[in-house]
């Protein structure tokens, strides 16, 4: 069993938000994840999606990991950077509020994919026989 991670930093989206929904998914197979968050009618499921398939792809591709075997081992939100901003009020005031941010993070566990054999008839396709490409003289 091989794991991987995928990252979303900076998040526009509150910590709380985001939890909420990342709790749904703890434990179970990405396949079934991206499932329950695509019928779920919350904006947080977008972000959280876009992590899972990013962990995915990175398995896949990077970690030569069977993405059909893949499952969460580990979803978390912690709370990122906030902003910081003023909202008019009443008798000419401003009131200060700060815009959360967020970080996702995603840590997917698979089985690695066994090394394709080397063969004869497989090296021989792969090599490429060179052509006897005749030099063309320049004539004026």
């Amino acid at each position: 069993m091989m794991t991987t991670k995928a990252v979303a930093k900076g998040v526009r989206m509150s910590p709380r938000k985001l939890g909420v929904v990342a709790s749904l998914v703890r434990g179970r197979t990405v396949s079934d994840a991206l499932v329950i968050l695509e019928h779920t009618p919350r904006r947080a499921a977008g972000p959280i999606i876009k992590v899972i398939n990013s962990a995915k792809a990175n398995a896949d591709y990077n970690h030569n990991i069977k993405p059909e075997t893949l499952t969460i081992v580990e979803i978390g939100v912690t709370p990122g950077p906030r902003l910081k901003r003023y909202r008019p009020a009443a008798h000419g005031r401003a009131l200060p509020f700060q815009r959360r941010t967020s970080h996702i993070r995603v840590i997917v566990e698979g089985i690695k994919r066994e090394p394709k054999k080397v063969t004869r008839e497989s090296v021989k396709k792969a090599t490429v026989q060179p052509k006897n490409v005749e030099a063309k003289k320049e004539t004026k």
